[in-house]
Parts: C-alpha cells; sequence; structure tokens
C-alpha cells in the first residue's frame, strides 16, 4: 500500500526488533509497507548496506555519496557507473548542495554533483537531489547539466511553492518527509496542497526526521502512513488515495 521513497536501512537502529532486520522487515509488512528506497550516503558503507538488503525484492537501492560527506572515496564518473550498474540499483544519490553544513570554497560539492548528474545521464536513471540552504543553485547546477533527461526526486521537500514549480519543470518529483507533519511547515504544507496529484512522493527521510506524533525519536519506514495520513487532512482526501498516489508516481518514475 505504501512506498517509502527515501530511507537509510543501514542506519536505523533494530534493538526493538531484536537486532534483527527479518524482524523489522516482517513488521514493515505488517504495516503494509510495498516497497522502500534505500539511500546510499557514502561508498564506505554501501557494501554492508547492499549485502543487508539484497534478498529482499521489495528495496532497492540508489549509489551515490552525500554531498557533506568529506571523508572517504569520492567517486569519478566512471566509478559511480560501475556500481550504478546493478540492476537493484534504481537511482543515483543522494547527491546534491548543502550549504548549511559546509563552508568555504565549495567547488569540490558542484563537481561532486556534476559528476552523480553524468552518471545518471549516461545510465538513464533518476537522480535523488538534497538541497540545503542551496536551492537555486541546486537548480541552476541541474538546469545547466541537463538533468531534466533523466529527472528525480527533490527530497525531503524544504522550499516554498515557487521552488516547487520550478523543480517539476525539470521533470523533478517532490517527496514530503515527516517535517510536512510539523507545526511550523506551513510553507510545505502549501506546496503539498498545491503539487500535482502524478508529481509528488512521501518518505520517511528514516532514522531521521520523524513525523508527529513521533518527532524527536528515531524515524522507521514504518512511520511513513503518518506522511501520507497528514497529506490527505491537507488535500482533504483520503489516505488510501494519497498512498495509491504516491505509489503509481513512484512505479513510474523508476518504471516498475
Amino acid at each position: 500500500m505504501f512506498i517509502d521513497s527515501h530511507c537509510h536501512l543501514d542506519r536505523i537502529d533494530l534493538a526493538p526488533y531484536n537486532n534483527d532486520f527479518s524482524c523489522f522487515m516482517q513488521e514493515a509488512k505488517n504495516k503494509k509497507i510495498d516497497h522502500m528506497l534505500c539511500i546510499a550516503i557514502d561508498l564506505e558503507a554501501y557494501p554492508a548496506m547492499y549485502d543487508m538488503v539484497r534478498d529482499y525484492p521489495e528495496i532497492s537501492l540508489s549509489v551515490g555519496v552525500h554531498p557533506n560527506v568529506t571523508e572517504g572515496q569520492d567517486p569519478s564518473v566512471d566509478e559511480l557507473i560501475e556500481l550504478a550498474k546493478d540492476p537493484k540499483v534504481i537511482a543515483i544519490g543522494e547527491t546534491g548542495l548543502d550549504y548549511f553544513r559546509s563552508e568555504g570554497d565549495l567547488e569540490w560539492q558542484h563537481q561532486r554533483f556534476r559528476n552523480h548528474i553524468k552518471t545518471a545521464i549516461t545510465l538513464n536513471k533518476p537522480l535523488i537531489i538534497h538541497t540545503r540552504e542551496a536551492g537555486h543553485d541546486s537548480l541552476d547546477v541541474l538546469a545547466a547539466e541537463g538533468a531534466d533527461q533523466v529527472g528525480g526526486i527533490i527530497h525531503c521537500f524544504t522550499e516554498d511553492w515557487a521552488y516547487a514549480e520550478k523543480a517539476l519543470d525539470l521533470g523533478f518529483y517532490i517527496s514530503f518527509s515527516g517535517i510536512v507533519t510539523f507545526k511550523n511547515a506551513q510553507a510545505i504544507k502549501e506546496v503539498a496542497k498545491k503539487v500535482p496529484s502524478d508529481r509528488f512522493l512521501i518518505e520517511t527521510d528514516s532514522p531521521y526526521l520523524s513525523p508527529v506524533p513521533f518527532r524527536g525519536k528515531p524515524n522507521y519506514p514504518t512511520y511513513v502512513p503518518h506522511v501520507a495520513e497528514h497529506i490527505a487532512e491537507l488535500r482533504g482526501t483520503s489516505v488510501e488515495d494519497i498512498a495509491k498516489l504516491s505509489s503509481d508516481n513512484f512505479n513510474m518514475l523508476f518504471n516498475f
């Protein structure tokens, strides 16, 4: 019923599940989480993440290095392509620009971003975009590098409607995380009301950004229904409708 379009399964706390990933997966099934896109942050952790989820067809993967990562491998386009050829990998990222945690000369961050876009275009796989306090620069790079050829997801959307329109024009989908449930997220709520029904997704970004009523606690993909419920309230429809629309959109983007 639900698809979590962005989670970090290798980083969730499995203690409530007896430190057994299979127990967590059973709980996800019980909560009607049909599919999860497990997102890479760096390449050092990627092999273990791959091994963790490789035998679960209901989990897909991305390959990439987060814009805030400053240690470890900074991959070339060829290295990213080689990893992302695997059929379990359906997306490139997460990638983008982040001026909140990184300072100074950020040309390295821009070059890393461009490398991910080139990889996505080469393999015809969508991009997973992270942007924080760098919104317009991120869109400028996407446009300049031809990212509209593959599109992708502006994940954990935190901008306004004017920004959303520009992202939509570039062929990107808007993904809402638990932030949309926060009382002070009025601009994001307005976007959730206005975004076309065929261009939005839902996510948890677990283990981060738990939705109300779990705000401040560890997040899990099993909480994505709370995101759907809030968007349903905002749009005046049912949670079943939001679940179906967001799942159909995910399947359309990734040609499932």
